[in-house]
């Protein structure tokens, strides 16, 4: 029997991604899997229903199908619509405390978070995590650009010469990194800073420089390990005067299941020049800034503190682009030579990104 692949539409105020756009789809078709998108599905994202007819989808109940691909993580009534012994694949939150890991089990789903899955060199195509990043991590510098009271490029005229914006980026992973290398293209002047000084010589090769406070804190997993006290204070007081030469500061530092660790303080702010601007990218876990009010725009003495929340979902045609790569490319390790879903638990990518498995006869 072949199997079903639902594509859902997202309910969550703001989100206008879809889990799989028609080029992907026609993909799948292709290989003999047959999609089911709900009507207006892909809307948000400017994804008509005629295109994902035109890809060989069929338009209908994509809640019931055998798998279903989404973008958020479930609510309740969603949940109630999968039916017993289906796998859903998406954002699932895991880690919060307020996740739906229990509530789909006792569905009877078998859940994949695509935020599990490993960093390794062979899960790179369903690093969900990451492409999303790449999406933020530009869309941060565009903000900053347009809050910013100042031009980002050098500009030499007939007035004189203004000289390029200063950029700050704390924290560089995917997000950090796509930041600095966007700063650059705007003709700014990018400086990176990260706990893990390994990352010294990606930060330089996007073109931005390296801002060294001594402090090595390289935790597992690609991701910082939590400071101690002492190393915390010796960070605050050398970052505090480091951001009060910076036009621009983003943040980007995460900490997986912790509270965003606190990287700009008040007075870190209060001493920017009037007109600066502050980019939260934390703002979902508290923030990285002491006065970020998240999903708020604020200005605080006189600085502009932004902390969007889910800024992919404002970037929807190329957010649903990448995503759907990583959740075509998790499909198919989920099924098997004869389309069926038959996930290998050996397989360390399926083993970890499970948080739900099917009971076993």
């Amino acid at each position: 029997m072949t199997t079903r692949v639902g594509v859902v539409r997202e309910s969550g105020d703001g989100e206008r991604r879809v889990a799989l756009v028609p080029k992907v789809v026609a993909s799948l078709v292709g290989k003999g899997v047959h999609v089911v998108v709900e009507s207006g599905a892909g809307v948000q994202a400017l994804i008509p229903d005629e295109l994902y007819a035109s890809a060989g989808a069929e338009i209908g109940d994509a809640w019931s199908a055998d798998v279903v691909v989404k973008v958020a993580p479930p609510t309740d009534a969603e949940i109630a619509k999968l039916k017993s012994g289906s796998t859903l694949i998406g954002f699932l939150a895991p880690r919060n405390a307020d996740n739906k890991i229990g509530a789909l089990s006792d569905a009877g789903v078998q859940a994949f978070a695509v935020e599990a899955i490993p960093r390794i060199s062979r899960a790179q195509v369903m690093d969900a995590l990451s492409s999303q990043a790449n999406v933020a991590g530009y869309k941060s510098v565009i903000l900053a650009a347009s809050e910013s009271t100042r031009f980002f490029p050098m500009l030499t005229t007939a007035a004189g010469t203004v000289k390029p914006a200063t950029v700050l980026v704390l924290g560089v992973g995917v997000a950090g990194l796509q930041a600095l290398a966007t700063a650059k293209r705007l003709g700014g002047r990018p400086t990176g800073y990260d706990v893990r000084p390994e990352v010294a010589d990606q930060v330089r090769s996007v073109g931005a420089q390296w801002l060294d406070l001594g402090i090595d804190a390289a935790g597992e997993g690609g991701y910082a390990r939590e400071l101690t006290e002492d190393e915390r204070a010796q960070q605050q007081q050398a970052l505090e005067e480091a951001i009060k030469g910076f036009d621009v500061v983003i943040t980007t530092a995460l900490v997986p299941g912790r509270p965003a660790p606190r990287l700009v303080t008040a007075a870190a702010v209060e001493g920017m020049k009037p007109g600066s601007v502050v980019v939260d990218l934390a703002g979902e876990t508290g923030g990285n800034c002491e006065l970020t009010e998240p999903g708020q725009t604020v200005v605080k003495h006189d600085v502009t503190i932004a902390s969007p929340l889910n800024l992919p979902a404002t970037m929807p045609e190329h957010a649903s682009e990448l995503y759907s790569k990583n959740v075509s490319a998790l499909l198919e390790l989920l099924l098997d030579e004869n389309g069926a879903v038959a996930p290998d638990f050996s397989d360390e990518v399926l083993a970890q990104s499970c948080v739900t498995r099917k009971a076993e006869n």
